[in-house]
């Protein structure tokens, strides 16, 4: 069984296996206390160019959500994102839990727009109602889009006007950096965002994310937020260790070139698939590529090729979800164009 289900379903990038093996017999100060901790800290500072930024490593995605999001907003504040956005329609409840709103508004291929926000605001502004004070975007998005530099400052001066804090979900934020499309970088981030993760599950980590806070005021205690939230691993150095392998090297670390790997062999798959005249549920730059086939083909391929269908089966099609990662091959990709061919051609 080839599998393009998702891009953490291998274990992780040789790097960081051998870096954790050579470090497996040291001892260590825990809770992210520990050099390793404090050295991938500091790689990541220098490549936003933000030294006093703080940088926290959590385990996972929606533990770094919801940690923040709890840590950030009072008691009566929600946070805006949209219809699509992970923590409104794939954490199951996890932002809610902590006592906050999540707040959907209607956005434009998978993005939050200022305008979409303004919606929401507009609606939950008097004391009866959640107090929007934060927006929540993730790049990519969950159908692989992108914000754009001049999309993302729009949000940013909608967040100064109205006192908002702008968060940035960065589960894949490796795609995101190096598609052929994108006009961001990390430096960008960090004078955009409030708030922003890198994310290691998705991109060659075994697990873990690294969380900055560029705004002293989310910071405050967080440590004590992310204690309290279940989110402090007791064997933070784990997390160190993964993260100095995959930056090591500045720009062309294992970060940057596993992540563009993924996205040419993305790239691939999408030209393959429109040369088979097939058309796209979402239009993807990144490592996730949403094509739409005959439901009879879809059945046929999941016997030999693992994946995720997207949505419901609509006038006999079924968008499904590709995704590539830093261990995909040319040959896997072929191996699937080729099985699509032949059933196409039936």
């Amino acid at each position: 069984m080839i599998s393009f289900r998702s891009d953490y379903s291998q274990g992780a990038h040789p790097k960081v296996l051998e870096a954790l093996a050579a470090t497996n017999f040291e001892h260590t100060d825990g809770y992210g206390e520990d050099a390793h901790c404090r050295n991938a800290a500091g790689m990541i500072r220098r490549l936003i160019g933000r030294e006093d930024c703080a940088v926290h490593f959590m385990v996972g995605g929606t533990s770094a959500n919801l940690t923040l999001i709890a840590a950030a907003l009072r008691p009566y504040e929600s946070v805006v994102a949209a219809r699509t956005g992970h923590i409104y329609v794939h954490e199951t409840g996890a932002i809610e839990a902590t006592g906050h709103r999540v707040l959907a508004a209607e956005g434009e291929d998978g993005k939050l727009t200022p305008a979409a926000a303004e919606r929401a605001l507009a609606e939950f502004q008097d004391e009866h109602t959640p107090l929007p004070r934060m927006l929540y975007v993730s790049q990519p998005t969950e159908t692989g889009t992108l914000y754009s530099r001049a999309e993302l400052t729009a949000l940013r001066a909608l967040c100064d006007r109205r006192g908002l804090s702008l968060y940035l979900d960065g589960a894949r934020l490796g795609a995101a950096l190096t598609s052929e499309q994108n006009d961001l970088t990390l430096r960008d981030l960090g004078e955009l965002c409030d708030a922003f993760y890198i994310g290691g599950t998705k991109n060659g980590a075994l697990f873990g994310e690294a969380l900055v806070i560029l705004s002293p005021a989310l910071d405050d205690h967080f440590r004590w937020m992310m204690k309290r939230q279940g989110g402090m691993l007791a064997k933070g150095r784990l997390l160190g260790v993964q993260f100095e392998a995959l930056f090591e090297g500045g720009e062309e670390s294992v970060y940057f070139s596993a992540a563009a790997h993924a996205n040419a062999m993305a790239k691939r798959l999408r030209e393959g698939l429109g040369a088979l005249g097939v058309p796209f549920f979402a239009d993807s730059p990144t490592n996730q590529q949403f094509p739409l086939l005959p439901a009879s083909a879809v059945r046929e391929l999941e016997k030999e090729f693992f994946f995720y269908e997207w949505a419901p089966e609509e006038n006999g099609r079924i968008p499904i979800r590709l995704v590539t990662g830093w261990g995909t091959t040319e040959e896997e990709v072929d191996a699937f164009l080729s099985r699509l061919a032949v059933l196409l051609a039936r």
